[in-house]
């Protein structure tokens, strides 16, 4: 009977029995098994457990880097919105002039930690942000290069940009209440007792009370549009120079080389999508008002264009760039933990 059930298995799979040795014996048998396994179930098992893999990965560091850098972005955060700033807007408190008048004025008018206001929410919200962007992009890029069933969907820099833009996408939908908590809290001006918002569950139950579930994915349409644009760039833009540079010299490419690249890949993305940044931010900060500025995103990217003009929508940028550094990090580094933990010798072959 067990020769029989080898006989069948190599039937089934002759090119994997023929690639092992073969054979009607058990050994055979067990070889051809394997051979099987690596069609549909192995493409299967592959993309699960690189998945799993490059989702450990962008989780190890994602938090660690965003917290280092987490005062640059309150600051970008509160030049950004500072026009749709109620705050500011009645007049309770004075405008920022730029970068380091809003980081010294926070410091002295709300403390030295209050520069760190939101990054509870900003990690909770970064480690699956991060996590779910670089397993997501390497589990579509894979999917769409897939050669196993015929020709693949896409292939060289067009999967890469796709892939980006389609994991940036599917993450948003996912992290983007905490997304939305970070820019209010973020946002939020005053010391204790004279904010809007005491934390994270505070903002979120009382923007649900509000507006219904409907209120904490306020300006998800503008968002969409941003994190195509970003996402492809920072992602598509920083694999597809790493694969050239690679073939250009036929090694592995120095981590000051891939740096570089990360750094002017993450900038080029903060800059083009930008407007697009603000625009999304503009509307985040309508949750929860009773008369909003803006009725919809092309309302916003009018009223913006009209009353402040196109500088405004580049308000904070110098901030970001300043910023992107940490963005840069995240992109070698990830490459860099992958490598720390040896996964090459994980893959199941």
């Amino acid at each position: 009977m067990m020769q029989n059930e080898n006989n069948k298995t190599d039937e089934q799979t002759p090119t994997a029995a023929a690639t092992t040795g073969g054979g009607g014996g058990g050994g055979g048998g067990g070889g051809g098994g394997r051979g099987g396994g690596r069609g549909a179930g192995g493409v299967q098992w592959r993309y699960a457990t690189s998945f799993q893999r490059d989702l450990m990965a962008g989780a190890v560091m994602g938090g660690v880097v965003h917290t280092i850098v987490a005062p640059i972005e309150r600051a970008k955060l509160l030049l950004q919105t500072q026009d749709s700033n109620l705050a500011i807007v009645d007049g309770r408190h004075r405008r920022f002039r730029g970068m380091f008048d809003c980081i010294f004025r926070t410091v002295r008018e709300e403390g030295f930690l209050s520069l760190w206001r939101g990054n509870g929410s900003s990690v909770l919200r970064y480690y699956p942000s991060v996590a779910l962007n670089f397993s997501l992009k390497d589990l579509y890029r894979d999917i769409l290069r897939n050669s196993d069933d015929g020709p693949p969907v896409m292939s060289g820099a067009a999967a890469n940009f796709f892939a980006g833009a389609a994991a940036g996408c599917t993450t948003l939908v996912i992290v983007y209440p905490l997304d939305i908590a970070h820019t209010r809290l973020a946002a939020d001006i005053g010391r204790d007792g004279t904010r809007q918002f005491r934390g994270i569950w505070h903002f979120l139950s009382t923007i649900c009370k509000k507006e219904g579930i409907g209120g904490v994915y306020r300006g998800l349409p503008a968002s969409f549009h941003g994190m195509i644009v970003h996402r492809s760039i920072y992602f598509g833009g920083f694999d597809t120079l790493k694969e050239i540079l690679t073939k250009e010299s036929n090694l592995e490419l120095a981590l000051w080389k891939r740096w570089l690249a990360a750094q002017a890949v993450t900038t080029s993305a903060g800059l083009i999508s930008y407007p697009l940044d603000t625009v999304r931010r503009r509307m985040m900060m309508q949750s929860g008002l009773e008369r909003p500025m803006y009725q919809n995103t092309l309302d916003c990217w009018s009223k913006i264009y009209r009353t402040e003009g196109v500088t405004s929508f580049y308000r904070g940028a110098l901030s970001n760039m300043f910023r992107s550094t940490g963005a840069a990090a995240i992109l070698v580094l990830y490459d860099e933990v992958k490598k720390f933990m040896n996964w090459s010798s994980l893959k199941r072959i």
